[in-house]
């Protein structure tokens, strides 16, 4: 459980450190959102 809460707050920080446009923003939690169903698939 630590490992997917580190894996998902460390791919939560590299988002939020791309996000330079609102456009950009959406793009990126989508991802983050991505990432976080994948860590819960597993």
């Amino acid at each position: 459980m630590k490992k997917t809460a580190t894996l998902i707050a460390l791919s939560l920080a590299f988002v939020l450190a791309g996000c330079n446009t609102v456009k950009g923003v959406g793009q990126d939690i989508e991802r983050a959102g991505s990432a976080i169903e994948r860590a819960a698939n597993k």
